[in-house]
């Protein structure tokens, strides 16, 4: 299934076409607009030539980092992230045999698939429920009780970047997260 999260139609097809790219821009998702998030995957294909998880677990840390920076940089933060990346590769290099898709295609049931998801490195809790209901809406694995996991990530909506399938639906998950924000701020305010 074809996804369009970045508004770029190559970083779409690279996210399309691989399944460790999808998980590379949902890691990279995190204090960075998630469609320059999601385009990260494209600019490491570009710059480095293969998103092969074994070949970027063996790249020279330093070069990588420098790869990863090089503008448009693939994070506002590109040396951690480029750290965190070569990690997130070890892990589907060691524990998957290379295939990210694995992950997921071999996850027991839901709450399985997001505790593999929650193992690894940049994915807390809320970060893996989303990247769960991902699966789920976009790529259709849909273990059992993936829903009850990903509470209201599972839910009809535009919520998170599982609900963006055009500029349209970005726009609608990026005016629900300001009200979220926007009621959180307020519910913290002094009375």
């Amino acid at each position: 299934m074809p996804l369009h999260i970045t508004g770029d139609d190559y970083a779409d097809r690279v996210l399309s076409d691989d399944a460790f790219a999808v998980l590379v821009g949902m890691m990279l998702d995190q204090q960075y607009p998630m469609e320059h998030a999601f385009r990260g995957p494209a600019k490491v294909l570009e710059r480095f030539g293969s998103l092969e998880p074994a070949r970027i677990a063996a790249a020279d840390p330093e070069e990588f980092a420098s790869l990863c920076a090089t503008p448009p940089a693939i994070h506002r933060f590109p040396g951690s992230m480029a750290a965190r990346l070569q990690d997130l590769a070890r892990i589907v290099t060691d524990e998957y045999d290379g295939h990210a898709e694995r992950l997921w295609l071999e996850a027991a049931d839901g709450k399985d698939l997001l505790k593999r998801v929650m193992a690894l490195p940049g994915f807390g809790k809320q970060k893996a429920q989303i990247f769960v209901a991902l699966v789920a809406k976009q790529l259709d694995v849909r273990p059992e009780g993936w829903d009850a996991v990903v509470g209201d990530y599972s839910q009809e909506g535009y919520r998170s970047v599982a609900d963006v399938v055009d500029g349209a639906s970005l726009q609608k998950v990026r005016d629900f997260k300001k009200q979220k924000k926007a009621a959180a701020k307020q519910a913290s305010a002094p009375t």
